[in-house]
């Protein structure tokens, strides 16, 4: 178990020291997951190493937003003077995502020349 938490965070090292000696646009933990895929796709040994932990840990992800629970407990009085104009910033935020993506949706399925199955079918 100590040897596959070492090869994650080894991963996440490497990316974080790639990201940062590159000057890349993406995270560091980003790349060395990245970096991870790639090589449990080329040696699938390593996948099956990493699997036990990989599934603990997804056990318990939850246990990874109680910081993020205690910054805004912490930042309560922010929240309290700046709560609407968050809430519609997020629910702003959160509509024009599902509108660019329904959009983005239609304009490849036009691209594509898909057509609704249901539309072609006649009442006869």
């Amino acid at each position: 178990m100590i040897a596959a938490l070492a090869i994650i965070l080894g991963f996440q090292l490497v990316g974080e020291v790639s990201s940062r000696a590159l000057s890349l646009p993406l995270p560091g933990p980003v790349v060395g997951l990245v970096l991870l895929v790639g090589c449990c796709l080329l040696r699938p040994a390593l996948a099956d190493r990493l699997r036990p932990v990989t599934q603990g840990l997804l056990a318990h992800l939850s246990l990874f937003f109680v910081p993020a629970g205690v910054g805004v407990v912490a930042h309560m009085d922010l929240i309290r003077t700046q709560g609407l104009g968050l809430a519609v910033a997020i629910g702003g935020s959160a509509l024009l995502a599902i509108a660019a993506g329904a959009l983005a949706f239609v304009a490849m399925a036009r691209l594509a020349g898909s057509t609704d199955p249901e539309a072609e079918q006649t009442d006869d």
